[in-house]
């Protein structure tokens, strides 16, 4: 790879509410935390995959049956007039 092509990696410790994880990033902010020795950043994220479910995987079940029934009730039964 060429050199001074990337940007420099920090590591940093990502927390959202109650969850705390180490890792690298770019980004780097005014609060540092020793973990083992080694300095990390503190980055506070509003959203991540404990919190919000389309990063957790978890699906909301949409009842599209009962939205098919609630149509035909109500606009199924008209007929053309001609």
């Amino acid at each position: 790879m060429k050199a001074d092509t990337h940007p420099a990696n920090h590591p940093v410790l990502f927390i959202d509410g109650e969850h705390e994880w180490t890792g690298v990033s770019t980004n780097k902010s005014d609060e540092v935390r020793n973990i083992d020795g080694v300095d990390h950043f503190v980055l506070r994220l509003e959203i991540s995959g404990f919190t919000h479910p389309f990063y957790t995987g978890t699906k909301k079940i949409v009842d599209s049956a009962g939205r098919v029934e609630k149509f035909m009730r109500r606009y199924g039964n008209q007929q053309k007039k001609d």
